[in-house]
């Protein structure tokens, strides 16, 4: 379902951000990313080098998006009273170089959870600018929540592929899409089974939105041994490892344990 929330603008979110970009900000645990394309020393630090912002809890700021009342009276309707915000991100889709790295190819985010029943798990998704199919919004096949997940693997794509940016293999190529037109504001809540996407970005500007997975802390935890999951447990083990030298044993069950954060109700179990 979709809603636009007038009552909340984002600028506060943008101002922030650039203050990452810039290196004024470096909060604990967060994860800064940068488009494939993106040389090392191509750019001085800046909105120019930043595609994505991962796990900010740590920044008062923009984690209190996570946290607004006007989003988790919405959330509340899908996990229930004892809500955890399980996986914040701050997407600043660049301008395409030419070689489309800037999709996102067609996938479900359960993929990257280690938590269950899917159906108390939901994504609050807000656009902090106008979003449409020349700058990528997001696309999705309605209906598909219904369904179950599916085998994830790298898209073959020419240009390449950013880091942990999986795609389902097998869906159905004729099954309709819808694209998500969205103004400053409007949120989208979405299921982590919904297949969804996004388009390259055409333009010159930067496509920012900010999101987080919200679930029920009455969830468990699974094994992603043996499952098609493991896939993405190995590599994201594997990024955090580079990143900040965690143990390589690491399972994705302890980095949501550590990065999970009550904001409503009690922490029951997850």
């Amino acid at each position: 379902g979709a809603v636009s929330p007038n009552s909340f603008q984002t600028p506060q979110f943008q101002n922030e951000f650039e203050r990452i970009c810039r290196g004024e900000v470096k909060p604990e645990q967060m994860m800064i990313m940068r488009d494939v394309t993106i040389a090392k020393s191509e750019y001085a630090p800046s909105e120019r080098t930043v595609s994505k912002v991962q796990y900010f809890q740590e920044d008062e700021e923009l984690f209190r998006y996570c946290t607004l009342p006007e989003i988790l009276k919405y959330v509340e309707c899908f996990t229930g009273p004892n809500i955890m915000a399980m996986h914040a991100m701050l997407i600043n889709k660049p301008p395409d170089s030419g070689k489309k790295t800037s999709r996102n190819p067609l996938h479900q985010d359960l993929h990257y959870f280690p938590f269950r029943p899917s159906n108390d798990i939901v994504c609050a998704w807000t656009a902090m600018e106008h979003i449409d199919r020349n700058n990528g919004c997001l696309c999705v096949l309605p209906g598909t929540h219904k369904g179950y997940l599916k085998p994830h693997g790298y898209p073959k794509w020419e240009g390449g592929v950013n880091i942990m940016f999986h795609g389902i293999q097998d869906y159905d190529e004729n099954s309709p899409r819808v694209h998500l037109v969205m103004e400053k504001g409007d949120t989208v809540f979405f299921h982590p089974l919904l297949i969804h996407g996004s388009g390259w970005n055409r333009t010159q500007g930067y496509r920012k939105t900010i999101s987080c997975h919200f679930a029920s802390a009455d969830c468990h935890y699974i094994d992603l041994k043996g499952t098609s999951q493991e896939i993405a447990e190995r590599e994201f083990v594997e990024l955090l490892h580079k990143f900040y030298g965690t143990p390589k044993d690491t399972s994705l069950k302890d980095v949501f344990r550590i990065q999970g954060r009550l904001v409503k109700g009690e922490r029951t179990n997850l």
